[in-house]
């Protein structure tokens, strides 16, 4: 999965002034929530750093606590964005 989300994170940040990413993250307490990314880089092999348009700061997401991630247009974007708390 954390190769199919970096793909998509990377697509994003090619063409940062087109996509964005939307997927659910869960954080260390456990809870899940809707976040929209504008991805800058990788930090590590298991962290990428990105603009989440959520917080409207930048922010260290770690890939294995990233799930149902697709790419939206930006255009469409918003900020900021609601962040939801996701169901499970």
């Amino acid at each position: 999965m954390a190769d199919s989300i970096r793909r998509i994170l990377t697509q994003a940040a090619r063409r940062s002034d087109d996509l964005v990413v939307q997927f659910d993250y869960c954080d260390a307490k456990g809870q899940t929530t809707r976040r929209v990314v504008s991805p800058i880089r990788f930090v590590s092999q298991d962290r990428f750093l990105g603009l989440c348009l959520c917080r409207e700061e930048p922010r260290q997401f770690y890939l294995d606590r990233c799930s149902n991630a697709e790419l939206l247009n930006a255009a469409d974007v918003l900020m900021p964005m609601p962040m939801l708390a996701t169901a499970g």
